[in-house]
C-alpha cells in the first residue's frame, strides 16, 4: 500500500514513475518490496529495521546505484512511505524524518 497525503498524492508511486529508473529497474525494485510483502518478517539482505518502527527495502541496481524504500507496518499491511537513491553509507536524517511525519499522518 503506497502513502497517500491528504490531497491524495501518492509520493513513493510517483517516485517509482520517475525517468531515472527504467522498466528494469522498476522490476528489481518491485520484486524486492514484493518479496518482504509476502515474506514478512524478512531479514537482511533485503530488508533492515530502522527506527521508530521504520524499516528499509534495500535494493541495489545497476551501475552501482543503492535504492532504499522506507516502510513500516499497519493493520496488517506494508506501507511504502519514503523512497530515495542512496548516496551514502548511513540513511540520511533528512528520509527518515520525511517516513516518521507520513507514518504519524496514517496513523493518526
Amino acid at each position: 500500500m503506497f502513502y497517500k497525503n491528504k490531497l491524495g498524492a501518492e509520493p513513493v508511486r510517483k517516485w517509482l514513475k520517475d525517468k531515472a529508473f527504467s522498466n528494469d529497474d522498476r522490476l528489481i525494485i518491485g520484486t524486492n518490496i514484493k518479496k518482504v510483502e509476502i515474506g514478512w518478517p524478512i531479514g537482511m539482505p533485503t530488508c533492515r529495521p530502522l527506527t521508530k518502527g521504520l524499516w528499509e527495502v534495500r535494493t541495489d541496481l545497476p551501475n552501482n546505484r543503492i535504492v532504499r524504500v522506507i516502510f513500516f507496518a499497519f493493520r496488517g499491511k506494508m506501507v511504502l512511505l519514503h523512497g530515495f537513491i542512496k548516496k551514502n553509507e548511513e540513511t540520511p536524517q533528512s528520509d527518515i524524518d520525511i517516513a516518521i511525519k507520513r507514518k504519524r499522518e496514517v496513523e493518526s
